[in-house]
């Protein structure tokens, strides 16, 4: 076991942990240990005292209940996925693996729910659902790696949260590690239970701030029977909010998920990213990827979605489109739409905006936007795609050609800054998804109102008076 950097990580301490969780878990080579301290993005750099993979709640709990006697801070982290830091721990901190736990305990075909553990890597939740022929609709670009813990801690969103919700909207219950080691058991499977505060929603999103989140029981959907993809040619932003109205008018809300990309998107898939092909054959300065679904084979949607896009054609708000012929081709689509984040790499420095607005007036934030990004860096390369369907638009912004990379990323936090005082001045929100982490911990402090801050201390202070748990996020 490794040297405790910390007085609090004593060796005993360490003996306790090892005692609970044994050898398997307990992670001491450094090979196996630096992976979990980078993020994603390379803006955190972690450490870590000790990382322990319990492997069931009972240990987490024995581990917690150690920590937080000793006054020893734990970061709880799940498949290191996220983008905001908020599972990057520190020197004499505890990380606090879940990956060991990755048992489903239970799906009911007949209830629509599914019970899993932390550690669950979303895409075999997805592929359980889809054996008992049902549906688990979060869907995320990282879903072969994210697990379930950490996207419910995040409140994830994805591609179907048009239809489906966020994380949030598909949980029932929840079983929760507490910051002094006792079980919260809320894993209920009821679909109304009106007996007072719903205790689980303070979990979801807290970003391991409040508790760890060992188990869930989430709602499970019927698996699609007929499924229409299309990639759009749209004469500008605002035309894309208009197909989309239309587009759920005529299918009676059967659209699970509706994409807006800039152009400059497309070309960074095409240039960089093996196996993505510009999908229509002349290039336009606006495009749509959409997909809707239907319960029957034969439900006459596609029929429906090819009506709506000659009408919108005919009114000029569709410039050219083309439907998948076969779900391979319809695979191909999204995978442009995968191609636009890792297309962004190479090219160099991009910053990055996670936001929201009304549905209606994303075409005034991109307005107000341009302006602002080339005040603040003229040249740079505006990135702007994302679930147009909710209002939730990936604004990145690449370096200007030519432009030193590092030099370009210092203006990460003045650009940030300008352009999220255009979303709160919108009623929108500067982290639609992706959470609040390390990174915008000083940005919600200068836009979230004063009161609501108070609200969240008060709710952190009542959980975790010593601020053991994940410190330095969110607050």
């Amino acid at each position: 076991m490794p040297e405790a950097p910390n007085p609090a990580l004593t060796p005993s301490l360490q003996a306790t942990i090892h005692a609970i969780v044994g050898d398997a878990g307990m992670v001491t080579d450094p090979d196996a240990i630096a992976p979990l301290l980078r993020e994603p993005r390379g803006l955190f750099q972690g450490a870590a005292s000790l990382v322990v993979r319990p492997g069931t709640t009972a240990e987490v709990a024995a581990v917690v209940k150690a920590c937080a006697a000793a006054g020893v801070a734990i970061v709880p982290q799940g498949g290191n996925t996220g983008l905001c830091g908020g599972a990057t721990s520190e020197a004499g901190m505890v990380l606090l693996s879940l990956s060991r736990m990755n048992r489903i305990r239970d799906i009911d075909p007949l209830d629509y729910t599914v019970t899993l553990e932390a550690g669950c890597i979303l895409q075999n939740v997805q592929d359980a659902a889809a054996e008992v022929d049902r549906l688990f609709p979060l869907s995320l670009g990282a879903e072969g790696s994210c697990q379930i813990g950490g996207n419910l801690s995040t409140n994830a969103g994805g591609i179907n949260t048009l239809r489906y919700g966020n994380a949030r909207d598909l949980v029932l219950g929840l079983e929760v590690v507490l910051p002094d080691g006792r079980i919260w058991n809320g894993l209920k499977r009821l679909r109304k239970d009106n007996t007072g505060y719903d205790l689980k929603h303070l979990f979801i999103g807290g970003e391991g701030t409040l508790g760890v989140i060992t188990a869930a029981t989430c709602k499970l959907f019927p698996r699609p029977r007929e499924e229409v993809s299309a990639f759009v040619a749209i004469r500008d932003v605002k035309a894309a909010i208009e197909l989309l109205s239309r587009l759920r008018l005529g299918t009676g809300d059967q659209v699970s998920a509706f994409e807006y990309i800039q152009r400059f998107g497309i070309h960074l898939a095409v240039k960089h990213v093996h196996g993505c092909r510009d999908p229509l054959q002349q290039t336009y300065d606006h495009y749509a990827l959409f997909r809707a679904s239907a319960g029957r084979a034969d439900s006459g949607l596609r029929d429906i979605v090819e009506e709506t896009l000659a009408t919108a054609y005919e009114d000029g708000i569709v410039l050219d489109a083309v439907l998948a012929e076969s779900e391979a081709q319809a695979q191909a689509f999204w995978r442009i739409r995968e191609g636009v984040v890792e297309g962004q790499i190479p090219e160099g420095g991009s910053i990055k905006h996670d936001i929201a607005v009304p549905v209606s007036r994303i075409p005034e934030f991109m307005e107000r936007a341009g302006p602002v990004v080339e005040a603040t860096v003229p040249g740079a390369r505006t990135c702007a795609f994302g679930h147009a369907g909710d209002g939730n638009l990936h604004y990145n912004v690449t370096q200007p050609e030519g432009m030193d990379k590092a030099e370009y990323l210092k203006q990460w936090h003045k650009l940030n800054h300008a352009i999220h005082e255009i979303v709160v001045d919108m009623g929108g929100s500067i982290s639609a998804e992706h959470g609040i982490g390390k990174l915008k911990v000083d940005e919600l402090r200068a836009f979230k109102p004063s009161l609501d801050l108070e609200l969240m201390r008060r709710v952190k202070q009542a959980f975790d008076p010593e601020g053991l748990m994940n410190p330095g996020k969110v607050l």
